[in-house]
């Protein structure tokens, strides 16, 4: 005799019940996001490291509310660890405003269809910085001719390739024109951002290292006692600020709001609240108007550097020198030339 097992009918009911509930939430309950499809897209707001990026962010934050509240829009804080991650987040569109060094900004613009909309203006109203080259009170390296008098002795820090005072100066100005190449002279050669290279000459890790007045002052009140510890070695000529630069394809009356933005702030009913922001980064007073014509000098920097290692280079005959030098003098003349057209458009 078979044995009939009951049929599950309650189990069934549950399921069917649960199935039914399900679908009809999935109905009933739009997605998450579509309460907000019609509201404005985030702006994306680049932000070049000067310490760590959450460090870097995080300064930059109480203006980056200021910035929102006046769009009317959110904005985020695009934060990298390297001017390399900045330069490939340019690169890809991930940005849509960014603070840039002069070389990153003079690249974004040549390359990747953005454009100049202010210049940062310092609080002591300097019209730039320097780069230095620093060493430890105490240590072995003493003054300039210490350096270059004991080659593959000293162990150096440096900026990235696209840092103005972290490479490109103290090379076209300092190691270049001595006919140096900063990467065999030393023993060894460490690549950081300004904060951790100053710190590391201050912890007695690293002989020298290039820098800028702007970051030192900055590190002196973050760390005043490792600063104490630092000597100035050489100091650059002046370098203009960095830039603040928007991408052209922005509509034309959000660059207006954000130039209208940043050439009040720090200027309006609520300056003293704003100078305060402001101070927290690289000790900025305001932004004053600048165009792609202030990238001119940097366009000039970068220059020079290529004209004394190409003068400095071992060439096979003399044509090949000069067809060199000719091919960096044209590239610098249509650079000359863009950066000048398309300020004017």
């Amino acid at each position: 005799m078979s044995l009939v097992r009951p049929a599950p009918t309650l189990a069934r009911a549950v399921r069917a019940l649960a199935l039914l509930l399900a679908l009809q939430c999935s109905i009933a309950v739009p997605p998450a996001h579509a309460a907000d499809a019609d509201a404005p897209l985030p702006l994306r707001f680049g932000i070049l490291p000067t310490g760590g990026p959450a460090e870097s962010r995080q300064d930059w934050q109480p203006f980056l509310d200021d910035l929102a509240k006046a769009l009317g829009r959110p904005v985020e804080g695009v934060s990298v660890s390297t001017y390399e991650g900045m330069y490939r987040a340019v690169a890809d569109r991930r940005v849509d405003v960014a603070f840039l060094s002069g070389k990153l900004a003079l690249d974004a613009v040549l390359k990747d269809d953005m454009q100049v909309a202010v210049q940062l203006e310092r609080i002591d109203g300097s019209p730039g910085y320097r780069a230095v080259l620093i060493s430890r009170r105490g240590g072995p390296v003493h003054n300039l001719q210490e350096v270059f008098a004991h080659p593959g002795r000293w162990t150096y820090a440096r900026g990235e390739a696209l840092s103005v005072s972290g490479y490109l100066v103290p090379e076209a100005q300092l190691f270049a024109r001595r006919g140096v190449n900063s990467e065999l002279h030393f023993k060894t050669v460490h690549i950081d951002n300004h904060q951790n290279n100053a710190l590391a000459v201050a912890n007695g890790e690293i002989d020298i290292a290039s820098n800028n007045s702007a970051d030192l002052e900055r590190f002196a009140v973050r760390f005043p006692q490792q600063f104490a510890q630092l000597r100035v070695l050489w100091r650059s000529d002046l370098i203009p600020h960095a830039a603040l630069v928007t991408a052209r394809e922005l509509p034309d009356v959000v660059k207006t709001a954000i130039r209208r933005f940043l050439l009040d702030y720090g200027r309006g009913p609520q300056a003293e609240r704003q100078r305060r922001n402001l101070l927290k980064i690289h000790e900025l007073s305001g932004f004053v108007a600048a165009d792609d014509r202030a990238l001119l000098p940097f366009a000039e920097i970068e220059y020079a550097l290529e004209l004394q290692q190409a003068e400095s280079a071992r060439w096979v005959d003399a044509d090949a020198k000069r067809a060199r030098l000719e091919r960096l003098r044209t590239r610098y003349e249509r650079i000359k030339a863009q950066l000048t057209r398309s300020a004017a458009d």
